[in-house]
């Protein structure tokens, strides 16, 4: 299946991100006013300008959108604080419903806070985050779950974004967890996508997206003997897992396959390209693509994003330049 057809099927395609929906945002500071504090002789950092997005499945649901897909929904959970109000204004900007998130006034809004120097043009201060080391509030949880069934319902492909590092706090509870297995069981026509930073092997009867440090520590911990076993372990229907410049390995009852990267010289930024890979590749399925196909989608995506700064998006026309070479 080329990426025209692929691309022609895309707007009739009906997407829900869950899980972590987060704020980036991009703060640039000028070194030549980063002067003490008067008051604490503190050394300060002058920021002078700021940029937000959507991050984390924010991210997800932003390639999603650039893609042009039909519908775009995110279900999670934000704080009553400026942080919240940031993140609806970026998402409803691109056209993503964020109807459904939950607001919790017991919750700090997820939020990176990345630093970057106006003189450099780089990310070269610890980064900001503002994290839940908490569990999600009971309420919370319970509003997630009641919203859950209606949403997925709806939608061709659901994209599960498990960010959170901290061992509590994130949107994707056990319940969450255990619920979206059971609808994936059910709803075998559709698309259940997953990529979790510390988690992927705790979900069940759906496609499973680590990247290569991220299996290789799930089959370490749980004594699994390689990817394979990894994939029974989850009863997913195949693993994809990113190898960075090196491609993707599918993995399913079939054995192994690869799908090779072309070569990008010096991308400007790979943050969030497995963000936009997973995009990619969850839609390419949903339109029907196999997994082979499904993932040299989701790397033409992913070729595009990695040259642009921050958390770039690719547009139709941009993937089609990228599958044949041209340049935008």
């Amino acid at each position: 299946m080329t990426a025209e057809r692929i691309l022609s099927a895309v707007p009739r395609l009906s997407t829900l991100v869950v899980g972590d929906i987060c704020l980036d945002r991009w703060c640039t500071y000028d070194p030549a006013l980063s002067e003490p504090s008067r008051e604490t002789g503190i050394p300060r950092l002058a920021v002078v300008a700021t940029e937000v997005t959507p991050g984390a499945g924010g991210t997800v649901a932003n390639n999603l959108a650039a893609l042009g897909a039909g519908r775009v929904a995110v279900l999670g959970a934000v704080g009553d604080d400026g942080h919240a109000y940031e993140l609806l204004r970026a998402l409803a900007a691109r056209g993503i419903d964020s109807s459904a998130l939950v607001h919790c006034a017991g919750l700090a809004t997820f939020t990176y806070t990345k630093l970057i120097n106006s003189q450099t043009g780089r990310e070269d201060q610890p980064r900001v985050d503002f994290v839940n080391p908490r569990p999600l509030p009971p309420e919370a949880e319970q509003a997630i779950l009641e919203r859950l069934p209606v949403l997925v319902e709806k939608a061709d492909a659901v994209l599960i974004s498990d960010q959170a590092e901290t061992e509590e706090g994130g949107v994707i509870t056990p319940r969450v967890r255990e619920l979206l297995a059971e609808l994936a069981q059910r709803r075998t026509g559709k698309v259940f996508w997953v990529d979790s930073r510390k988690r992927i092997a705790e979900f069940r009867h759906m496609i499973l997206k680590p990247n290569q440090e991220e299996a290789e520590e799930a089959c370490r911990r749980l004594g699994l003997a390689g990817y394979e076993a990894l994939r029974r372990h989850a009863s997913a229907p195949f693993v994809v897992v990113t190898h960075g410049p090196r491609g993707v390995l599918i993995v399913d009852s079939n054995g192994e396959t690869w799908a090779k990267t072309r070569p990008v010289d010096n991308p400007v930024d790979i943050c969030g390209a497995g963000d936009s890979f997973s995009a990619g590749a969850a839609m390419a399925l949903a339109a029907g693509a196999s997994p082979l196909e499904a993932a040299r989608f989701g790397n033409l995506v992913a070729s595009v994003t990695i040259m642009k700064r921050g958390t770039g998006t690719a547009s139709p026309e941009e993937v089609l330049a990228a599958e044949s070479g041209a340049v935008l």
